[in-house]
């Protein structure tokens, strides 16, 4: 079993991740907000992937188990904050609403000189008000523990435009779409449409990353038309799919 790195102290400062490019599984005694000004940033830990384009930010809280992951060219930007202060009062991963003035806070924040002068404190603080009034956005694809919905989620990850029913499905791993549904609630805390939704958008944003056209992504991700896509991501993500193309 590969070793968990232990980093005591998150750090703040800016990097750049090629395409495809991953930070393997690590822990910081400190919170870290995470956020991508390029590219599409997604963090997996053992409940979960969670997937932010460059309008949303990502909450880690302390001592969480995490990975990064790139999609795209990736322009990344980490602010460490100590355990004792958590401005969100969250305890586990959150994916946040980055607004235009926050991305330049953060922006201005992990630039350096990284010290610790009136001025880069007043950036603080600011930027932390500012992170108080973003909002949580569900975008979030939890794992399931459950065997069979395990089965079942791994069809879908292997091919996000399968349109079978949940009964359907439930026939090729020999489950009751009303066992699954029940699964689906108790061990994901969704419904299994819910879910898939999830997955769908969560494929298209890494499709996107890849300057992949939006017809083909909507295709890929199981949507009937490029203009239903486009509207599911609009009211997932409040823009639509060009925004991400380069």
């Amino acid at each position: 079993m590969k070793e968990i790195r232990h980093e005591p102290v998150a750090p703040t400062r800016a990097q750049r991740l090629a395409p495809g490019a991953a930070i393997d599984a690590h822990r910081h005694d400190d919170h870290q907000i995470v956020y991508a000004a390029r590219g599409v940033l997604a963090i997996t830990t053992g409940a979960g992937t969670w997937v932010a384009p460059a309008t949303r930010a990502i909450w880690v809280p302390a001592r969480t188990v995490h990975a990064h992951q790139a999609h795209g060219r990736l322009d990344l930007h980490l602010v460490g904050l100590p355990a004792t202060d958590n401005p969100l009062g969250l305890d586990g991963p959150t994916v946040l609403t980055v607004s235009p003035l926050l991305r330049e806070l953060i922006l201005a924040y992990t630039r350096a000189p990284l010290d610790d002068s009136p001025v880069r404190r007043r950036l603080r603080a600011v930027m932390l008000d500012q992170l108080k009034a973003s909002h949580h956005e569900p975008v979030h694809l939890p794992t399931p523990s459950a065997p069979r919905l395990k089965e079942l989620c791994a069809i879908l990850q292997a091919d996000p435009a399968d349109s079978r029913s949940l009964a359907m499905l439930g026939k090729e791993i020999g489950a009751s779409d009303r066992t699954l549904s029940r699964l689906f609630q108790s061990d994901l805390g969704m419904t299994f449409p819910q879910w898939r939704t999830q997955l769908r958008l969560y494929r298209a944003l890494v499709l996107l990353a890849e300057n992949t056209p939006v017809t083909s992504v909507a295709r890929a991700c199981g949507w009937a038309s490029a203009s239903a896509f486009i509207d599911v991501f609009r009211r997932a993500f409040g823009h639509t799919p060009g925004a991400h193309q380069s």
